[in-house]
C-alpha cells in the first residue's frame, strides 16, 4: 500500500502535465483558424479556385517527399527509442512522448506556414489554421474522446476469477472478444477482456503469444461487422455507407477470425505442454469462478455507442427532424458518461483492475503527433493517388492495408474511400455500386478498402488505437511484449500469409 501511495502522486503530476500540454494544442487549434480568418483578405465567392489551388480540392502541387520525414521520424521514434538503453528511461515518461510528438508536429506546421500554396486555404497562417482545425478538432478530438470514454467505462467493469488457462479456455475468450468487438467496439471489448485474460494466464510462463493474438483478433479483425466496431467503418457510415452494409463482409470476417483462432489454439496447446509440471499444477490448483462486477457500466458502454451512432453533427437525430448541431454534443455525451462511470463505480472495482490513465495518456501523447504529421503523406496521396494505378479490389485491399499498418487506419480508409469514388468507370470494377454522400463506389472496391483498413491495422502497434493500450496494460502486468519490429515479425509471419489467402478468395478478380 505504501508503494501505491508513492506512485499515485507522480502519476497525477504526469497526467496533469500531459493534460495541460494537450489542452494548449487544442486551444491553439481553436483560436488560430479564427485569427487567420480575421487577418485574411475577404475574397468574393467564385467558382474559380484561388491561385495555386487545385479545383475542388484546395490543393496545389504534392508535398515533396522530404516533408513526410516528420511523420517517418515519429514512427521510427516509437519503434527505436524504447529499445535503446540511453533513451528508454526518457521515453518511458508520457510527458517526453508528448514533447517529441509536438516538436515534429511543429516542423509540419512550419512547412505549411511558409510554403507558397495553401492547405485548403490561403497560404500562410490560414493554411496552418486549416491544418490544425482538420487534424486536431475534426479528427483527433473525436478519436481520443471515444477511446478515452470506452477506456474509462470499461475500466470500471471487472471480470474476476481465475480458472485454469487451458488452450481451449483462452481460445474461447478470444472468440468471445472477436464476436463482441463488432458490437461494443474494438477498444471497449479490448479493455473489457484484456485484464481477465491476463489474470487467468497469470500462473503461466508463456503468455506473450496470447496477447499478440488478442491484438490481432479483438483489437482489429473482430470489429469488421458494424460501423461501431472500428473507427474506419464509422467514418464510412458518416459518409453515407448504410449502417448494416458491413454485414456483407461476414465471409471475410469469418475466414480470418476462424483461421486465426485455429492457429492460436494449436500454438497455445504446444506452449501449454512446455510450461512444466509445477506451473500446470499451480494453474490447476487456483480455481475461482468468474464473476462480473461493475455491471452498471455496461449501460454506460451502450450509451457511448448510441451517442456515437445517433449524435452525428449535421445529421437528423434518429426518429426526429432535429439536426444535431456541430457543437461536439456527441463528445460531450461520451465524456459525461465517462465521468458518471468514475462517480458510480466502486473504487475497489478499479483498484482490482489496477486502473490508471497511463495507457490512454500514452495513446493521446503519440497520436496528437501522428494526426498532425500524417497530414503531409495524406495530402500527397490525395493529389498523387490517381497516378498510383489502383484499379482492382486486390490493389485497394493491399494499398489501404499497408498504409493502415503505419498510419492510423481511420484516415487511411478515408483517403482510399475518396480515391475509389473518384475513379472513372473505365478505371474501376464494373459491378454494383454503393451510393454514398460523396459519390458512388463499386461494392468490390469498398469491401477491399474496408477489409484492408480493419484487418491490417493489426500489422503494427500503431495501426489501431487499442493495440498500444493492450501492449501497455500487458507490460504493466508483467508480460514482456516484443518491440515494435519484434511484433512485426509475428504479424508478417502469421497475418501476411492469411491476407494473401483472403486476396485469392475474395479480391482476386
Amino acid at each position: 500500500m505504501a508503494t501505491r501511495n508513492r506512485i499515485l502522486p507522480r502519476e497525477r503530476r504526469l497526467w496533469h502535465t500531459v493534460f495541460v500540454l494537450l489542452l494548449t494544442v487544442i486551444a491553439v487549434a481553436v483560436v488560430l483558424p479564427q485569427c487567420a480568418l480575421a487577418a485574411a483578405p475577404v475574397i468574393e465567392s467564385s467558382d474559380v479556385p484561388a491561385p495555386g489551388l487545385a479545383p475542388g480540392l484546395g490543393l496545389g502541387p504534392a508535398p515533396g517527399l522530404v516533408w513526410i520525414l516528420p511523420f517517418l521520424v515519429l514512427l521510427l521514434g516509437i519503434a527505436v527509442l524504447p529499445l535503446l538503453k540511453r533513451t528508454a528511461p526518457w521515453w518511458d515518461r508520457n510527458r517526453n512522448k508528448l514533447v517529441f510528438s509536438l516538436v515534429l508536429s511543429a516542423i509540419t506546421c512550419l512547412y505549411y506556414l511558409f510554403r507558397s500554396h495553401g492547405f485548403h486555404a490561403e497560404p500562410g497562417l490560414p493554411s496552418v489554421g486549416k491544418l490544425l482545425h482538420h487534424a486536431v478538432l475534426d479528427d483527433y478530438i473525436p478519436f481520443i474522446i471515444l477511446l478515452f470514454s470506452l477506456y474509462t467505462i470499461s475500466g470500471g467493469i471487472s471480470v474476476r476469477g481465475d480458472i485454469p488457462a487451458h488452450p481451449l479456455t483462452n481460445t474461447a475468450l478470444l472468440a468471445v472478444g472477436t464476436v463482441g468487438a463488432s458490437f461494443v467496439g474494438t477498444t471497449g471489448m479490448a479493455m473489457l477482456l484484456i485484464r481477465p485474460l491476463l489474470q487467468i494466464n497469470s500462473e503461466r510462463r508463456h503468455v506473450r503469444h496470447t496477447v499478440i493474438f488478442f491484438i490481432f483478433l479483438v483489437c482489429n479483425i473482430g470489429g469488421l461487422l458494424l460501423p461501431i466496431g472500428d473507427p474506419p467503418l464509422f467514418l464510412g457510415y458518416l459518409r453515407g455507407v448504410p449502417f448494416l452494409w458491413t454485414l456483407h463482409l461476414a465471409p471475410q470476417w469469418a475466414v480470418c477470425g476462424g483461421i486465426l483462432l485455429v492457429v492460436y489454439c494449436v500454438w497455445d496447446t504446444i506452449a501449454y505442454r512446455t510450461e512444466g509440471k509445477a506451473v500446470i499444477a499451480l494453474d490447476e490448483l487456483i480455481r475461482v469462478p468468474l464473476r462480473l462486477h461493475g455491471k452498471r457500466n455496461l449501460v454506460l458502454l451502450l450509451g457511448v455507442i448510441l451517442a456515437v451512432a445517433a449524435l452525428v453533427p449535421g445529421k437528423e437525430f434518429p426518429g426526429t427532424s432535429w439536426i444535431v448541431p456541430n457543437l461536439y454534443l456527441r463528445e460531450i455525451a461520451q465524456l459525461a458518461m465517462a465521468a458518471l462511470s468514475l462517480w458510480i463505480t466502486p473504487k475497489e472495482v478499479r483498484a482490482y483492475n489496477q486502473f490508471n490513465f497511463h495507457a490512454i495518456a500514452e495513446v493521446a501523447c503519440l497520436f496528437i503527433g501522428i494526426f498532425i504529421t500524417m497530414q503531409t503523406p495524406i495530402e500527397f496521396l490525395q493529389i498523387r493517388g490517381p497516378e498510383l494505378g489502383l484499379t482492382t479490389p486486390a490493389h485497394f485491399f493491399w494499398a489501404s492495408g499497408i498504409l493502415s499498418s503505419f498510419l492510423d487506419n481511420a484516415p487511411t480508409y478515408v483517403v482510399y474511400f475518396e480515391t475509389a469514388g473518384a475513379l472513372s468507370p473505365s478505371h474501376s470494377v464494373l459491378m454494383h455500386n454503393v451510393v454514398t454522400a460523396t459519390g458512388s463506389i463499386p461494392v468490390a472496391l469498398l469491401a477491399a478498402i474496408s477489409c484492408g483498413a480493419v484487418f491490417m491495422g493489426a500489422n503494427t502497434y500503431i495501426g489501431n488505437g487499442p493495440n498500444f493500450m493492450v501492449k501497455s496494460i500487458a507490460e504493466r502486468s508483467g508480460v514482456k511484449m516484443p518491440s515494435f519490429f519484434g511484433y512485426m515479425l509475428y504479424s508478417v509471419g502469421i497475418l501476411v500469409p492469411l491476407f494473401l489467402l483472403v486476396t485469392v478468395l475474395f479480391f482476386g478478380k
